[in-house]
């Protein structure tokens, strides 16, 4: 009977090499196929390109919050054309003639002022303008130096919205992405067991075949004298017809189950994967008021609601303030002059002072302002209470994966028992079939319940591994070392 198993299994196994000579091999357990899913899936590729995209974006907030340094140009003005000008000999407006060069160039340097919304500034000045026509004469101004400062008195404060704001989007950024990973973990665990169940089917398939085939041939030398019925025999051979359609059926759902795993770990089409599938994990047990605090302060969720709540509490800030009277003042204090020459631009400056005030007084609008304050209140209150009901789902979700997981720990050890005994009642139900001491009806049964132990552990196995990535997932935690997942992920990016 082995001799004639292995005889099955060689020429299948040659059937699959002929069809895929240039096929890849490769021989993965669970932690290599998370990892590579981790590395090379599509999956995790977009996750990887979302989370860039608000890392720069934090960048550019922080940038903001630096001195800016810029330089203004206009190395060319010319002009040649008929305007109005007022002649104040005449009394009137006359059209004249002009035609005149220009060029100037500012250099300014801009810090935003956090606390009170405004902006102080550094700068420097010089232009530069030739006339041509009846009155030639060059003249250059300069501002060596100015110093100024522009404040909304009254306004809305978008700095210290983005202060608040602009630091928990990345964070929520970047836990979405340590998070969208732990979801590649689960996806490529489902995958990983889809084909450790096929490939056990198909084992189990090449077994039965072999199986059923030594029963009808010693099924047949119990008929010869009588010791078994034509009927049973029949249904030995019929056992026979039944296995090798199930092992065509197995082949088929292996060879699909081996394509998405390939697909989903960015393999070629044709790759071969044999899987080792994993022991018995060692007893590990989560406390679920400790997953659930790791979940409302590490759940992007959670930090994606706080965000809502914040983007909601600005607009309510930011129409209230639009809805008074605002205030804006400048004002700055430098130096100027002007020359004929660019030497004399810069000698002997005079003071240059600026201040001004602008006051803008909504008097009559309809309601408009008053109805925008009123819907950002509104939206507020909708802001909050979804949170609250979100934040209840995750919960709920978080407790019955951590009860799940619980569970499946003991069933797992259960379901290694029951597959062990089952061989064992298999393997004496089947010697005392070939002596004549059990019936087919009972050698039947006795491998159904094998075939049905053997998915069950494979099953608990599955169930168990899912939960764990899952709550791992939930709570952005690493139950096995106890360190945040967040914290890893900053160790390793340098953070």
């Amino acid at each position: 009977m082995k001799n004639y198993k292995i005889c099955i299994l060689y020429t299948l196994l040659l059937f699959v090499a002929v069809g895929s000579v240039n096929a890849q091999k490769h021989k993965l357990t669970l932690k290599q196929t998370i990892a590579l899913a981790a590395d090379s899936s599509l999956e995790s590729f977009r996750s990887k390109n979302m989370y860039l995209a608000g890392y720069w974006q934090n960048r550019t907030y922080k940038a903001n919050r630096l001195p800016s340094l810029t330089m203004n140009l206009s190395p060319a003005e010319y002009y040649r054309d008929i305007t109005k000008r007022y002649n104040s000999t005449e009394n009137i407006d006359e059209y004249r003639k002009q035609q005149y060069y220009a060029a100037t160039a500012n250099l300014s340097i801009k810090q935003n002022f956090d606390l009170l919304g405004g902006t102080f500034f550094l700068d420097s000045d010089v232009g530069y303008m030739k006339n041509f026509g009846d009155n030639k004469n060059n003249q250059f101004t300069s501002v060596p130096l100015r110093v100024g400062y522009s404040q909304s008195l009254l306004g809305y404060n978008a700095f210290k919205w983005e202060q608040k704001i602009e630091p928990l989007k990345y964070e929520k950024a970047k836990k979405e992405l340590i998070y969208n990973l732990e979801y590649v973990s689960e996806l490529a665990t489902r995958y990983f067991f889809s084909l450790a169940m096929a490939q056990a089917e198909f084992d189990l398939a090449i077994d039965n075949v072999a199986s059923t085939d030594t029963l009808y041939r010693a099924g047949m030398e119990r008929h010869k004298i009588a010791a078994i019925s034509q009927a049973d025999l029949l249904t030995l051979k019929l056992d026979g017809i039944n296995a090798r359609n199930t092992l065509k059926n197995a082949d088929i759902d292996l060879k699909r189950a081996m394509f998405s795993l390939a697909s989903y770990l960015n393999f070629d089409k044709n790759t071969q994967i044999e899987l080792v599938i994993p022991g018995k994990p060692r007893d590990m047990r989560i406390p679920e008021e400790e997953a659930l605090v790791l979940a409302r302060t590490n759940n992007p969720q959670f930090l994606g609601l706080r965000q809502e709540i914040l983007e909601a509490e600005q607009q309510v800030d930011k129409t209230l303030k639009e809805s008074r009277f605002n205030a804006k003042i400048n004002a700055s204090v430098g130096l100027n002059q002007v020359a004929n020459n660019f030497k004399d631009a810069y000698r002997d400056p005079m003071q240059q002072e600026i201040v001004s005030l602008s006051v803008a007084i909504p008097i009559v609008d309809w309601g408009v302002r008053k109805g925008k304050h009123n819907m950002a209140k509104n939206n507020l209150n909708v802001a909050r209470i979804s949170a609250q009901q979100k934040g209840l789902t995750v919960e709920e979700d978080v407790i019955m994966t951590v009860g799940d997981f619980n569970v499946q720990q003991d069933m797992i050890g259960s379901a290694e028992e029951a597959f062990d005994l089952s061989i064992l009642a298999y393997n004496s139900t089947k010697q005392r079939f070939m002596i004549g001491k059990a019936d087919i009806n009972s050698l039947t049964l006795s491998l159904n319940r094998q075939q049905d132990a053997q998915r069950n552990y494979i099953i608990a196995l599955q169930n168990y591994w899912l939960s764990y990535y899952k709550i791992r997932k939930l709570t952005l935690h690493d139950f096995e070392t106890g360190i945040g997942l967040s914290d890893m992920f900053d160790y390793t990016q340098g953070l």
